[in-house]
C-alpha cells in the first residue's frame, strides 16, 4: 500500500503494507459476492454492471494466516463495458492495537488487469481522520 497523508493537529504522514485476502467463491469462505448484474448474464468481476459486496480480512502479510489487523468492507462495482476497470468504494475498518477503530475511505476507478493500479484515499476517520493520497 503507498503511503497517504493523515491529519489531526500536525500534517503527518503514515506508511502502511496491508493484504487484503479477497476470496471469491461460492463456498462458505468466500468474502467477495455478487449481489447484482444483468439479468441473462454471467455475473463477473469483467460483465459490466456486476456488482460485488466484499468483507476482506486486512492482514499485516501475503499469507492468509498472518497477524490480523482489520476488514475491507465495501462495493465494487465492473464499471466498464470492456470489464477492464472497476468502481471500487471500499473502507478498510482497522481492529490492532495501533489503529483500533480508525477507518480509510478508497474511491476510484481500479484497473483490474495492471500489474500495479492506483486508487484514491478521500478521507478517513480515528487516527486517520482528513486522511487523503493513494494506494
Amino acid at each position: 500500500m503507498a503511503p497517504f497523508l493523515a491529519q489531526s493537529s500536525k500534517l503527518e504522514e503514515t506508511q502502511l503494507v496491508l493484504y487484503f485476502q479477497d476470496n471469491v467463491s461460492a463456498g462458505p469462505n468466500a468474502t467477495s459476492l455478487p449481489v447484482a448484474g444483468i439479468a441473462g448474464k454471467l455475473w463477473t468481476f469483467t460483465q459490466f454492471g456486476t456488482v460485488y459486496v466484499t468483507d476482506d480480512p486486512l492482514t499485516a502479510g501475503p499469507e492468509p494466516n498472518s497477524a490480523s489487523i482489520g476488514r475491507a468492507q465495501g462495493i465494487t462495482v465492473a464499471a466498464a463495458l470492456n470489464g477492464r476497470n472497476a468502481l471500487v468504494l471500499v473502507s478498510p475498518v482497522f481492529t490492532n492495537q495501533e489503529y483500533n477503530g480508525s477507518t480509510l475511505e478508497l474511491q476510484g476507478n481500479s484497473k483490474q488487469f495492471e500489474q500495479v493500479r492506483e486508487v484514491a484515499v478521500v478521507s478517513g476517520t480515528g487516527k486517520f481522520r482528513f486522511a487523503i493520497r493513494y494506494v
